[in-house]
């Protein structure tokens, strides 16, 4: 699978991608020609490119911010038709905006909505062809793993829970009956066992997903099968690249150490921080008006002051005062800290606003500029948790060799956390970003928080 943005991708998602982006391109394209005729179409052309692929951006865009590219769950199709309306509506409310700012990018109208109707019917067709190809398994690799414990699990459940899974598993290599099977595949007692079915499944693909690989890992014949061209995975990467976290409780130290990643060279460093500096600066500036009509409501709605000051562990374990809106009754804690909870009686009515467009995390800026977080890294937990988390969790102390984010990896791509549980869970993801760290990797996780916050998911 290509690795984009420090993320894995498989060929089959960004050929629909590609492909739904031509479809819209080619349309306005044919319109056009439609309209205008051969030769003035010709005179033209450079003109028309420039206008449908500012339309396929457009649409494209907005397709992602309504989640019409998840394709992790089967979306009935009306439910796609409804998203492709409301995305698509939203869409020509921002070209009417690029319109009146460029007067020579529009589209005359006669093109623009007879090309709008046919995009609107193709991509619905498209989309149901791809969700059929997806039902169907097509273009997937086929797969053996070899386990049957707590990890095959892991990494079944993560291929047979994805609707655009681009793997299928045709078979587990075992002693035992596996822990999670539901196609009931065949389980074979040993690797060698393995020729009868490669044959007819011509798999590509044999992973290693032993729980413990002391005395038996059947080196030789992994080889063999190499060499024959099958691609050999370890079980705890191969999860890494499908599910875009690291198994905590499945790696050890050495892993850590001899992979690749967890390295942060002084270029990185010199550019993240001085993105942080310029993307605060300019955040601040441009939320202002947000920050202050929200620091009148707080005083309106609540007696107490307007920030809230919490003690969090930042980078090398050195302690900061995180700086946030206050969302909760004045003395909300005075009985001690514990975990934020759904429809928490603390919060105010416009504390829980806060929460849920993350409005309540914008005064951190501030401690982006004075170097103590960053807009992008795990996120900063209280004295009290980290100490408890550290002897429940391993590795956990590992995310305070870096700074602190506004936003993370681990945001963008798990619930609101508020047990122990979910801080292993989302240390998974922060392991994760901590490993492929960079530039792109922190736009993309911007990116996504805008989306998260525009649709008001997360918070709590």
């Amino acid at each position: 699978m290509p690795y984009l943005f420090k993320r894995y991708y498989s060929f089959r998602n960004i050929g629909f991608f590609v492909g739904e982006g031509g479809v819209i391109f080619l349309v306005l394209i044919g319109v056009n020609l439609l309209f205008k005729g051969p030769v003035i179409f010709l005179l033209e052309l450079p003109e028309c490119i420039g206008q449908a692929l500012l339309v396929v951006f457009t649409f494209q865009l907005c397709l992602y911010f309504f989640d019409l590219y998840e394709l992790r769950e089967n979306i009935p199709l009306p439910v796609t038709a409804t998203r492709i309306t409301k995305a698509f509506g939203v869409g020509c409310i921002v070209l009417a905006g690029f319109y009146y700012v460029l007067p020579t990018v529009v589209i005359p109208t006669k093109i623009f909505w007879t090309s709008y109707f046919i995009i609107y019917l193709l991509v619905l067709i498209w989309r149901a062809a791809y969700f059929s190809l997806l039902q169907r398994r097509i273009f997937t690799q086929a797969l053996a793993i070899l386990g049957t414990g707590k990890l095959a699990e892991d990494i079944t459940r993560e291929i047979e829970e994805r609707y655009d899974t681009p793997y299928r598993i045709v078979a587990y290599i075992g002693s035992e009956k596996p822990l999670y099977n539901p196609g009931g595949r065949p389980v074979i007692h040993q690797l060698g066992d393995l020729e009868s079915i490669m044959v007819s499944s011509k798999i590509d693909r044999i992973v290693v997903a032993l729980d413990d690989r002391r005395g038996e890992t059947p080196t030789q014949k992994l080889l063999s099968y190499k060499l024959q061209g099958v691609n050999i995975e370890q079980g705890v990467n191969f999860y890494e690249k499908l599910a875009a976290k690291i198994l905590v409780e499945k790696v050890d130290p050495s892993w850590i150490f001899f992979s690749e990643g967890f390295t942060i060279s002084k270029i990185h460093r010199f550019g993240k921080r001085s993105s942080d500096i310029l993307l605060s600066l300019f955040l601040l500036v441009l939320t202002l008006p947000v920050m202050i009509i929200s620091a009148a409501i707080i005083k309106i709605e609540s007696k107490g002051p307007v920030f809230y000051r919490q003690e969090r562990v930042g980078k090398g374990r050195v302690t900061f005062k995180v700086l946030k809106f206050r969302s909760m009754v004045e003395d909300a804690e005075k009985n001690g800290a514990v975990w934020a909870t759904a429809n928490d009686s603390r919060v105010t009515r416009y504390g829980e606003f806060m929460r849920k467009t993350r409005i309540d995390e914008l005064p951190q800026l501030i401690n982006v500029l004075k170097g103590e977080m960053s807009l992008v890294g795990p996120r900063p937990e209280r004295p009290v948790f980290v100490e408890k988390l550290k002897e429940l969790i391993p590795y956990y102390d590992i995310r305070h060799d870096i700074r602190p984010g506004v936003t993370g990896w681990a945001q963008v791509c798990y619930r609101y956390g508020a047990s122990e549980e979910d801080a292993l869970r989302k240390l998974e993801y922060d392991l994760y970003y901590m490993k492929h760290m960079s530039i792109p990797l922190d736009l993309l996780v911007i990116f996504k928080t805008v989306k998260t916050v525009l649709f008001d998911r997360g918070g709590q």
